[in-house]
């Protein structure tokens, strides 16, 4: 079993606690990590690009000038697409980008994101991080006791306050999620991840 310590909220080591193998310690699977990031990725895309064919653009009902005998080229329509405020050829038309993946693959693209946090020692745990107030500030402070200076950290909490959200939201570095938002993008993302005991217990109940 993997054993990591456990911080304070001032970065003091008050304990260690085993992690689960299984979740923490697998052989990372590279293939279907892709594939849930661009899964994730695809879904952020709205697909709502448009463009009009010659057929789609107003106007070009008449022939614009007659076939022979003008001393210039033929043209049927002045929305041809050489034709300036033509109609585009192969343009982008609304698509949905969307991918499926099943849950299996889901969770071990998740538990493979999360074992490369353990290997790289980007996983930081403390037994509690709830702050007093909802002063950035102070958040930065407490961050940086921990170890965080910079750094783009993903912290998962088990319940979201007040404080946290308000503490948190104007740090362009720092993203926080609820347990049950946690996702694959969002770790890879990440370059600390800061989680409290609680949440590695959610987790594994949900991954085991």
């Amino acid at each position: 079993m993997s054993k990591i310590s456990v911080l304070n909220i001032n970065g003091e080591k008050i304990n260690e606690i085993t992690l689960n193998e299984k979740i923490w310690r697998i052989k990372p699977n590279d293939v279907v990590l892709y594939d849930a990031i661009k899964l994730s990725r695809n879904a952020q895309r709205q697909g709502t690009h448009s463009t009009k064919t010659r057929s789609e653009v107003r106007g070009g009902g008449r022939k614009p000038w007659r076939q022979k005998g003008t001393g210039r080229a033929r043209h049927g329509s002045i929305r041809s697409p050489i034709w300036v405020g033509g109609g585009t050829v192969f343009g982008p038309t609304p698509r949905n980008y969307s991918k499926k993946m099943n849950r299996k693959e889901r969770a071990l693209a998740l538990k493979s994101a999360l074992t490369y946090k353990v290997l790289n020692n980007e996983l930081i745990i403390i037994n509690d991080f709830d702050i007093e107030n909802y002063k950035t500030k102070e958040m930065i402070s407490k961050l940086e006791k921990i170890g965080i200076i910079n750094e783009k950290t993903l912290i998962v909490v088990s319940e979201l306050t007040d404080n946290l959200i308000l503490a948190t939201r104007n740090l362009k570095n720092i993203q926080l999620l609820q347990v049950n938002e946690i996702n694959t993008l969002d770790i890879i993302w990440a370059e600390k991840l800061l989680v409290t005991v609680e949440t590695i217990k959610r987790i594994e109940e949900v991954l085991v």
